[in-house]
């Protein structure tokens, strides 16, 4: 069983993170904005599934397995910036055609629930650095032989305090979603968005560790 120091330490190291501004961060915030409460909430589940899966493979040695294999973390991270992209430019293509008086179920340009899920989902497990991340932590919280539980406990801590996180920031953010939805403020948030997408895919692709 973890103590209560341990669980404090897994905890602040996990919000510092999770407070970083990042695409998982970027992908709460538009869906939020942009969607509604459910999306933005949606996107905060997948984030915490991913952070689950990460904490458990690292635990596992799995992610090890990644961080060490250089062939293998330039497919996860070239993967990763490809769907950054992907997501990044198809916003800047939303911000080019407007035709934001329409509705985001008949525009197409909002995202339903299960959509956001899987974005959350797939921006963090497209990250080699949360397996980095997950290296670093795991030992400083970890005996040096853990059993199944110390790993569960450990990854059910991160998981908790992400999803709280990414929890707060889709309510915050929704809250205000009547001024987010406007036409020229939707616009511009489209753009704001797909730029910084785009530029952390770049910045993700290039980065040589």
């Amino acid at each position: 069983m973890m103590s209560t120091a341990q669980v404090l330490g897994v905890s602040g190291a996990m919000l510092l993170g999770a407070m970083a501004p990042g695409p998982d961060f970027v992908i709460v915030a538009r869906n939020s904005m942009l969607s509604g409460r459910r999306a933005g909430m949606a996107s905060a589940a997948g984030i915490a599934l991913g952070v689950f899966a990460w904490a458990a493979l690292s635990g596992l040695g799995v992610a090890g397995l990644l961080a060490a294999s250089a062939i293998a973390f330039t497919v996860v991270k070239l993967a990763g910036a490809a769907y950054l992209l992907f997501l990044g430019i198809r916003a800047l293509l939303a911000a080019r055609r407007g035709g934001y008086e329409m509705t985001a179920e008949l525009d197409g340009q909002g995202v339903g629930p299960r959509t956001a899920f899987r974005q959350g989902l797939l921006n963090n497990l497209l990250n080699p650095k949360a397996a980095v991340f997950f290296l670093a932590l795991l030992p400083q919280f970890l005996p040096a032989a853990p059993a199944l539980v110390d790993t569960a406990e450990l990854a059910l801590t991160a998981t908790a305090v992400t999803l709280a996180w990414f929890l707060i920031l889709a309510l915050g953010i929704a809250s205000l979603r009547h001024v987010f939805t406007r036409a020229r403020v939707r616009r511009a948030i489209d753009a704001a968005m797909g730029t910084l997408l785009v530029a952390l895919g770049v910045r993700i692709a290039v980065q040589t560790s």
